[in-house]
């Protein structure tokens, strides 16, 4: 029994190591994203961070820049969530192999 509960305890600390290792890399998985027909492009890390906005120099209208830039941010940063929860699920099962059957 202690050695089972020393083993799950090395898993444990496994899983948390896997895990803290992929919040670091998601400082490097870039997703992209554009709307208005490729006239506004962002680009975000899966650790939520907006890396480069791009606006076409034709696009004029303040308010069209501003519903374009939402809609691209929105589906950018909705894609580098579901990244983010993968990745972050994927590494702690790594590390637990036994817990979930």
């Amino acid at each position: 029994m202690l050695d089972d509960l020393s083993k799950m305890m090395g898993q444990l600390k496994e899983a948390e190591k896997n895990v803290k290792n992929v919040k670091k890399n998601l400082e490097n998985i870039l997703i992209e994203e554009s709307s208005g027909n490729n006239q506004v492009k962002v680009t975000v890390t899966a650790a939520l961070q907006v890396k480069a906005i791009q606006i076409d120099k034709n696009l004029t209208d303040t308010e069209e820049i501003e519903d374009y830039l939402m809609i691209a941010l929105n589906k950018a940063l909705l894609k580098a969530d579901n990244t983010k929860e993968k990745e972050i699920e994927n590494a702690a099962k790594d590390g637990l192999p036994n817990f979930f059957g």
